[in-house]
């Protein structure tokens, strides 16, 4: 399992379940649109702090974005 590319498509479908734009997640969370731009396609390999403040961001928990889901 490529965890870069699980934590990206989890980031990505919360955000998109919150009717976020990664514009809006930026103004709430500090990290540029070209860095969670470049989370949701798995090119990232966020720290634990990372995780912990897109999570507040994002109102959900940093665990949420370890979950299992469909890669392919």
């Amino acid at each position: 399992m490529d965890m870069k590319r699980l934590v990206g498509k989890n980031f990505a479908r919360l955000r998109q379940e919150k009717g976020l734009t990664q514009e809006q997640v930026e103004e709430r969370s500090g990290f540029s649109q070209q860095y969670l731009s470049g989370l949701e396609r798995g090119h990232r390999n966020p720290t634990v702090v990372t995780l912990y403040e897109l999570a507040q961001a994002l109102e959900t928990t940093p665990v949420e974005f370890l979950k299992p889901f469909n890669l392919d």
